[in-house]
């Protein structure tokens, strides 16, 4: 069969190049709505030896390595995948962040932050489409492949697309699964927003999903048109009749009547176009043919209650189709751009199993806030590659273990520091300063602190590389939960200036390297009061206050803000945490329809006791911050 060719299919040994396929293991870095007791079965049955209950997973990370990991579990084993990729370049990822007004205030206009990606995403993005449309195919190549390896045998696959690539994706797909596993191509047809290009083309106002199988047998629930709902008979019950069909008489499309006004509403929420003839019309829903003309698209703007102001989100609707035509209750549904979180919603709203992946750590966010707004949401996990990802980086990069200066002095590099000898945990220093790097498979705790202070004050003074200025810079992947407040005191007590750092992703990628994008930025810092009842074995948690770095945010947006809360996005708290995984037992966040955040957390015990309490806050960037709090209740 004829070949789609581009620049980067074929190795230098002529081969079809294969994406890379390193698996690594995922980090539980959250469970979301487990309750204490269902954490204590779990850790029971684990011990036991027992399967482990399925759990729901949103994964934050880049989709070429979420998709080799996720291979040696999931290989031939999910049962619908609906991938919405990137249509072009930049435009679709960044976003719109709101920044509510305070309590106090709740009557006062919040302020739109517009935002573009972090850097590591954007680098994604660029690769992505940086080379035109050769890097575009083979990045959509490599990820199809992939796909297709979780597929299962009975499994279905819906690719969304536009008018720009949809042609190009058909034909990777032909190759891939194979030209007579193509089952429809799908038109969703939208009629809302700006006519895009009316002025010298078309307007376009449609998409494309490509519908694929993996075998010759697959699920497929017949769909039909939307039935008319409660709402509508409501609202129009006078011109619906008692079996639910509704039936229009007259030539309606010209008419000015408010009853002609009425039925013209009924027609479009079904899906039909309004009839220009004198006899009756008789609206039934029937079989969803492959135009869609019935599903609007969702509108970023704050007058539509669906909009979560991201620029990609799909209607449910769109999705509701699709998970329940091509999947059945309890069947595993996979979405690795999942943005919004559309997909993830509407399939734990039909009962279906789900793996949600993307690399923003807004779309997490979002996604994480809409699931749990829906009621009865299943207890889900939120995992990333963290230091796993971090390792591999390393070895491939630097060799072993014995080899670890080599990193030291590439980080140190990239902070602008000159490396040190002659020390254990002191590696580098800067403008006099002292610089700590802290190792990539582990985080920066107190100890790891309070050791940098005293080889400081044993050595300050002496010696060719010897600290001249009482400042210590402290750089990590990740810190302890209890270091960036308690660290303080560490430094205070050796009269030493303290600065902690975070070292980004951006320094595993050669292009951010080369350009000179790496950045350190500070930690965020929280305070938490809390006020414990023994009697009443209870805690009250009450935020205090949070600073949040604001590298990116412009100055205009900055003098705007009056209240630190105004940077919160959304809190949580585990009330028994286990030196394990946080656990998410509450949480208040913010929505568009509820923008008001509660400020205050109380929790009651079945048991005295002394108890550790860690408590978790997301900015509006989607970045958390964590806080560790040990009670007597």
């Amino acid at each position: 069969m004829p070949e789609l060719i581009w620049n980067g299919k074929y190795d230098d040994n002529g081969q079809i190049a294969a994406p890379p396929r390193t698996a690594l293991p995922f980090q539980t870095v959250e469970t979301v709505n487990q309750s204490a007791q269902e954490r204590q079965m779990a850790l029971a049955a684990a011990s036991a030896g027992a399967n482990p209950q399925w759990r729901n997973r949103l994964i934050w990370g880049d989709k070429k390595y979420v998709l080799p990991s996720l291979l040696n579990e999931f290989a031939g084993k999910i049962d619908l995948i609906y991938i919405d990729p990137p249509f072009a370049t930049g435009a679709d990822f960044s976003y719109r962040a709101q920044i509510h007004p305070p309590a106090d205030q709740e009557t006062a206009e919040g302020i739109a932050l517009d935002y573009t990606p972090n850097l590591i995403e954007e680098i994604a993005y660029r690769d992505t489409w940086g080379g035109g449309l050769d890097t575009y195919l083979t990045w959509m190549s490599d990820t199809l492949t992939l796909l297709r390896d979780l597929l299962a045998e009975t499994g279905s696959i819906y690719v969304h697309c536009d008018w720009r690539t949809s042609h190009y994706i058909k034909a990777q797909m032909d190759n891939l699964f194979g030209y007579d596993k193509f089952r429809n191509e799908v038109v969703w047809h939208y009629r809302g927003g700006a006519l895009t290009g009316a002025s010298t083309v078309y307007p376009r106002k449609h998409d494309v999903v490509l519908f694929y199988t993996k075998g010759n047998q697959w699920t497929f629930n017949t769909p039909r048109e939307r039935e008319i709902s409660d709402q509508m008979r409501r609202r129009w019950g006078q011109y619906i009749e008692k079996d639910g069909r509704t039936v229009l008489y007259g030539s309606i499309k010209h008419e000015r009547s408010e009853e002609a006004r009425s039925r013209q509403r009924i027609l479009a929420a079904v899906g039909r176009e309004p009839v220009d003839t004198d006899v009756a019309f008789v609206v039934n829903p029937s079989l969803v043919r492959s135009v869609w003309i019935d599903i609007p698209e969702v509108r970023n703007n704050p007058r539509y209650s669906a909009s979560l102001n991201y620029p990609t989100q799909k209607p449910e609707g769109l999705l509701e189709r699709i998970i329940n035509a091509s999947s059945d209750p309890d069947d595993l549904v996979l979405d690795c751009f999942v943005g919004s979180g559309t997909t993830a919603a509407v399939a734990e709203r039909l009962g279906r199993r789900w793996i949600a992946a993307d690399m923003g750590r807004f779309a997490i966010s979002t996604t994480r806030k809409r699931l749990l707004s829906l009621d009865g949401v299943k207890p889900f996990y939120v995992q990333n590659l963290g230091r796993y990802e971090r390792q591999a980086w390393q070895i491939g990069e630097f060799g072993d273990a014995a080899q670890q200066q080599a990193y030291r002095e590439f980080i140190l590099d990239l902070y602008k520091a000159l490396p040190v000898q002659g020390y254990r945990w002191l590696h580098g220093q800067r403008v006099g300063r002292m610089v700590h790097v802290g190792a990539v498979d582990a985080p920066v705790t107190l100890d790891d602190v309070q050791a940098a202070a005293d080889e400081f004050r044993s050595v300050m003074g002496s010696g060719a590389d010897a600290p001249t200025t009482a400042g210590v810079d402290i750089l990590g992947w990740d810190f302890g939960m209890e270091v960036d407040t308690e660290a303080q005191a560490v430094a205070d007590a050796a009269g030493i200036a303290l600065r902690l750092r975070r070292i980004p992703r951006e320094v595993m990628d050669q292009k951010a390297v080369d350009a000179g994008d790496v950045r350190f930025f500070e930690l965020a810092s929280l305070s938490v009061k809390q006020s414990a009842n023994r009697r009443q074995r209870s805690v009250e948690l009450t935020l205090d206050d949070f600073i949040m770095p604001l590298d990116g945010v412009p100055d205009d947006v900055r003098q705007k803000v009056t209240h630190w809360s105004q940077w919160i996005d959304y809190w949580a708290v585990d009330w028994d945490y286990q030196n394990d995984t946080f656990n998410n037992q509450w949480q208040s966040y913010r929505t568009r329809q509820d923008p008001k955040l509660q400020l205050s957390a109380s929790h009651s015990y079945e048991e005295r006791g002394e108890r550790t309490i860690v408590v978790k806050v997301i900015d509006i960037l989607g970045n958390d911050t964590t806080r560790r709090l040990e009670v007597k209740a």
